[in-house]
């Protein structure tokens, strides 16, 4: 099959192009940088050309409210006119565990906005909710520092490497479109504010973790359990421990 990765050369995406390769599928990496460009519509006609699957791992470069909502909504707008005219079969996007229940956060609400353009679609989808990345907990600690201390609620999280993200995305690519939404998370389970402190004690970071019930996450106060799946989830393989001894 010819499967188009929107996103392509980023984290996931370059991880999943190099699965499908070695699969034997024709696997292509799409981005600006490869002159593919969801906002501008440049390269899509090209590279969909007898595409059978589109996977959209990309994401915005900017999280404010209004930027963010511009690019998911404007990207897909653009993707979708693109497929139906290529005849693709199966839309694949890649969004976050917990997404309908943030929609305080700008950028969550910007991925409600995409799921519904690609739930109102013609073209078959299936929409991946994944946990957080282990690769994402600096940012997450980042965004949450003020001077010297961390703000973190202790609420569940289930983050998950992002290997393993990639395999479930082959995996749901090359079937069959589920027209629904698939959650996948990490085989465990802790509380954000400990996540936090672990993290920063394996890298020497003197930063203090302080937990906090009302500490936002990204513009969005958490329930207990926003962060995990609420039902049936599909679990990687990779333990924290063993991801961080890499």
């Amino acid at each position: 099959m010819k499967i188009v990765v929107i996103g392509g050369t980023g984290l996931i995406g370059s991880k999943l192009v190099a699965l499908l390769a070695a699969d034997g599928h024709d696997a292509v990496a799409a981005s600006p940088g490869t002159g593919v460009n969801t906002l501008t519509g440049d390269g899509l006609a090209e590279v969909l050309t007898g595409a059978d699957v589109v996977v959209d791992v990309s994401n915005s470069p900017s999280f404010e409210a209004a930027a963010v909502l511009e690019f998911f909504t404007t990207s897909t707008r653009n993707l979708l006119a693109a497929e139906t005219v290529a005849g693709v079969r199966h839309h694949v996007a890649l969004s976050v565990v917990g997404t309908q229940r943030l929609p305080e956060s700008g950028y969550f609400r910007a991925k409600i906005a995409q799921e519904q353009l690609i739930e109102s679609s013609p073209i078959p989808f299936s929409l991946v909710h994944a946990t957080q990345f282990f690769e994402f907990l600096a940012g997450i600690v980042d965004s949450a520092t003020d001077g010297s201390t961390v703000r973190l609620a202790p609420v569940l999280i289930q983050p998950m490497a992002a290997d393993d993200v990639a395999a479930e995305l082959r995996d749901v690519a090359v079937g069959a479109p589920t027209n629904a939404r698939v959650d996948i998370a990490g085989p465990e389970r802790f509380r954000l504010d400990d996540l936090g402190r672990r993290f920063l004690a394996a890298r020497d970071d003197a930063r203090e973790v302080v937990t906090d019930l009302t500490a936002p996450y990204f513009g969005a106060v958490l329930q207990e359990d926003t962060l995990v799946p609420l039902g049936e989830a599909t679990l990687g393989s990779t333990h924290l421990q063993d991801w961080a001894a890499r």
